[in-house]
């Protein structure tokens, strides 16, 4: 593994986001829903007093979160033909996201979420899909357009557990291929939501080697591969790599990330923070992550942009567990140097 990186040079920089945006599209796919978190942590739900009503849905997260940055993205999602519905939608809207992509059902509500807080700040969850609007996007109701557009095309595993959805993400997945977009996984396993362990592992594995870019947390590694050592390069490698990944990261929480390359691997330290709420901090880690590849596709290939953007996304993540909720916590781009700043003071942008 690499040495443990701190930037010193004051050239250094995660992210020079200009007047190419437009030319940077990241479209995500998937789910979007109301996350309640409660306001006190460390209690059941049963126990939580009041409950902060958050807009949350990890594919929505890293919409906004890419936009927050100064990125350019969208959205496509099926959201319930309710209040939640339109409110959701209006939010991607008041973030700069392109919300063109977004259907609405009659038939079915927008999902919910309630989310336990423990004293560490990990999370519980209990959702309503039964079955949420998410769930019944078309394959017609695809806005190939904007599928055509993206530069990057991201999606998570939850649109995969059940058709329509599982055939409409497929089909996604391949136009924007096709249009030649960077395919960018990260499979947010929720293992309550399948059927079983074993239909969230065959159905997690059954796109993954289509993927240019994965992002999968430690849990994920043991689950994926059998209950092996999350920690031992050899089982992500000989297990997780496949022949046409570009970049595989692993996310360590407060700890950092490693990443794996063709030609490289590695390890970048974490910014340590106070946590609140780690709701939707792997979302960030991925929107700072994705907010660099969308304007640096030469991340594959040079080993020093790539940890500088790897810390610029561990910032992100660090800055989103010191607020509850997801999109509310997602961070500026202002808000993560500001960060990194206090912790590397030679860091700073270019301007």
């Amino acid at each position: 593994m690499a040495e443990d990186y701190v930037p010193c040079d004051s050239n250094n920089h995660a992210l020079n986001m200009k007047e190419g945006a437009k030319d940077s599209l990241v479209v995500c796919f998937g789910e979007m829903l109301i996350d309640f978190v409660p306001t006190v942590g460390g209690v059941s739900l049963a126990e939580a007093p009041t409950f902060k009503k958050a807009p949350g849905g990890a594919p929505a997260n890293v919409a906004v979160g890419i936009s927050k940055l100064g990125g350019s993205s969208a959205f496509i999602g099926k959201l319930g033909d309710d209040d939640f519905g339109y409110m959701l939608s209006d939010i991607l809207k008041q973030n700069n996201v392109d919300n063109s992509g977004v259907r609405f059902d009659s038939t079915a509500r927008t999902a919910l979420a309630f989310i336990t807080l423990r004293a560490d700040g990990e999370r519980e969850f209990l959702f309503f899909r039964h079955p949420s609007a998410d769930m019944l996007l078309q394959e017609s109701e695809l806005d190939i357009n904007l599928l055509e557009q993206a530069r990057i095309f991201h999606y998570g595993s939850i649109s995969l557990i059940s058709d329509p959805c599982r055939s409409s993400h497929i089909a996604a997945m391949r136009i924007a291929k096709k249009s030649g977009s960077i395919l960018s996984y990260d499979p947010n396993l929720r293992l309550a939501l399948w059927p079983s362990a074993e239909a969230a592992r065959e159905g997690i594995m059954s796109i993954w080697e289509q993927a240019d870019v994965i992002k999968i947390s430690e849990e994920e590694i043991t689950f994926l591969t059998g209950y092996d050592d999350h920690t031992d390069d050899k089982v992500v490698l000989d297990k997780l790599f496949h022949p046409n990944l570009k970049l595989l990261i692993v996310t360590e929480g407060s700890e950092g990330c490693r990443y794996y390359t063709k030609e490289f691997k590695g390890r970048v330290p974490g910014v340590k923070v106070k946590p609140v709420d780690t709701t939707g901090a792997g979302d960030a880690f991925v929107g700072g992550m994705l907010s660099n590849l969308a304007f640096n596709l030469n991340l594959f290939e040079d080993e020093k942009l790539l940890r500088e953007a790897l810390l610029f996304a561990n910032a992100c993540g660090a800055v989103t567990v010191t607020e509850r909720g997801a999109i509310p916590a997602l961070p500026t781009k202002e808000a993560v140097l500001k960060l990194l700043g206090k912790v590397s003071p030679g860091w700073k942008a270019q301007t």
